[in-house]
């Protein structure tokens, strides 16, 4: 007897997948493209959602299709790169950057207003926040019904809120784009749609929604791949809906705020002008449950991931996973975010590649000859781009700044796509391995 889920598990599933991804990033990037892309905004829109809302869409996809994690999926570049690439991938977007991110995010746009910016109320702020994602994620099991059943909905509610406003209540009038979107307005929108970290989310939360269709008691394979295919489609509609009102929300603001304020600060102009002294008390809440329902996911998913691979159990690693999420969200999210760029820069393109090419396998006589040359191709030029974020810039030789698209951030794309193009030659050169079966 195959077990299948209701149309109402299906939404919940949906709603849990789209409440994962939506962080504090998701609500404080677009604000910014809105109010600096001016008159092309819809332009830098287009890239943005390329980013930010195709590749994590494809991600949980490829997941779907392989049946799990990114193990799984990186199967081609071999056990070895596979691992230390998911566990880069899970540190990355678990307990080093974007965990201790949504507790940082969440206080100053919540909490610091009302008691100030001190160390002592972000610590008294980190305790009860932890404590509460630990609380919520030691059961990974009711995820479906903690996340998609309840507080999905409630972020669901209050981002509708936000994004009627912004469409009904525009708070003035549009400025003229900065330079760097007069210049290249799609492409700088489709570098911002990677720092909202999705598509490692992605592949971080893949398992988590595949796992919580089991908890449902779904076992069979195609089933499984079609829910998290359907979660991940329904995530998607609802992450571009939000994306677009907030554009409209930040092209609207500029009356209200300086071009260069964070996303944080246009937020909150926003809501004060609009709603007045509630607005604070609601997007304070709003920020508070999109950034909690992150970590959740990111603390569930980083545990199940290490407790494959070392002698503790699940529980303890979320207990060791949030605590140590804790200091690293009390030592200061400036250093943090300093580090994380550059992180970040240098492993998303192997990822991005690791994603689009999965789709290919039946293309190729052996895919390993493919994804593996074109991944390090890929993390070779990450890493130029990666340096280029820093201090150490000079260190590069002259040419590495004269790349082709290098003002956009993809000097990795060419490069990629020329490796690519000669791996296929190779790969239909030397046709299938003929290898003796062993089962």
């Amino acid at each position: 007897m195959t077990h299948r889920l209701t149309s109402k598990d299906i939404l919940a599933l949906g709603f849990m997948t789209f409440a994962l991804f939506v962080g504090a990033g998701n609500i404080i990037f677009p604000p910014m493209v809105g109010i600096q892309s001016g008159e092309h905004v819809w332009i830098a829109a287009f890239g943005f959602l390329i980013t930010a809302v195709g590749l994590p869409v494809m991600t949980v996809i490829a997941l779907a299709r392989v049946g799990g994690g990114i193990d799984a999926l990186s199967s081609p570049i071999g056990k070895a790169a596979g691992l230390l690439l998911a566990t880069v991938c899970y540190l990355a977007v678990g307990p080093l950057f974007a965990t201790p991110r949504t507790a940082t995010v969440s206080f100053e746009v919540g909490i610091a207003p009302l008691t100030g910016d001190g160390a002592l109320p972000l610590f008294i702020y980190s305790l009860i926040y932890f404590a509460l994602v630990i609380g919520i994620s030691l059961y990974p099991g009711k995820l479906l019904d903690t996340v998609g059943h309840f507080l999905a909905p409630l972020k669901i509610v209050a981002l509708t809120i936000l994004g009627l406003a912004a469409l009904l209540w525009p708070a003035g009038g549009i400025a003229p784009a900065t330079a760097d979107y007069q210049r290249a307005a799609f492409s700088s929108g489709f570098v911002n749609g990677y720092l909202t970290m999705d598509t490692l989310g992605a592949l971080v939360f893949g398992i988590v929604i595949v796992n919580a269709a089991r908890s449902r008691g779904v076992e069979d394979a195609k089933l499984l791949t079609r829910y998290t295919m359907l979660a991940g489609v329904i995530a998607g509609v609802g992450l571009t809906l939000v994306y677009l009102s907030l554009f409209k929300l930040g092209s609207g603001s500029a009356g209200l705020v300086d071009q260069n304020a964070n996303g944080a600060a246009i937020l909150h102009a926003y809501v004060q002008q609009t709603f007045g002294g509630m607005g604070s008390f609601f997007l304070a809440a709003l920020i508070f449950v999109a950034c909690m329902v992150t970590a959740v996911g990111l603390t569930c998913a980083c545990a199940e991931f290490f407790a494959q691979y070392l002698p503790l159990s699940y529980k303890t690693l979320v207990f060791i996973l949030g605590l140590f999420s804790m200091v690293v969200s009390n030592l200061g999210l400036s250093h943090l975010i300093q580090i994380s760029i550059p992180v970040l820069t240098a492993i998303y393109p192997p990822c991005i590649v690791l994603v689009v090419l999965s789709f290919t396998l039946k293309w190729w006589n052996k895919s390993s000859r493919i994804i593996a040359p074109t991944m390090l191709v890929s993390l070779l030029f990450g890493i130029v781009d990666a340096i280029k974020t820093t201090n150490f810039k000079d260190v590069l030789p002259l040419f590495s700044q004269h790349l082709p698209l290098a003002d956009q951030g993809l000097s990795w794309l060419p490069p990629s796509l020329v490796m690519l193009v000669i791996a296929a030659v190779v790969d239909r050169a030397k046709g299938r391995e003929h290898v003796a079966v062993h089962q």
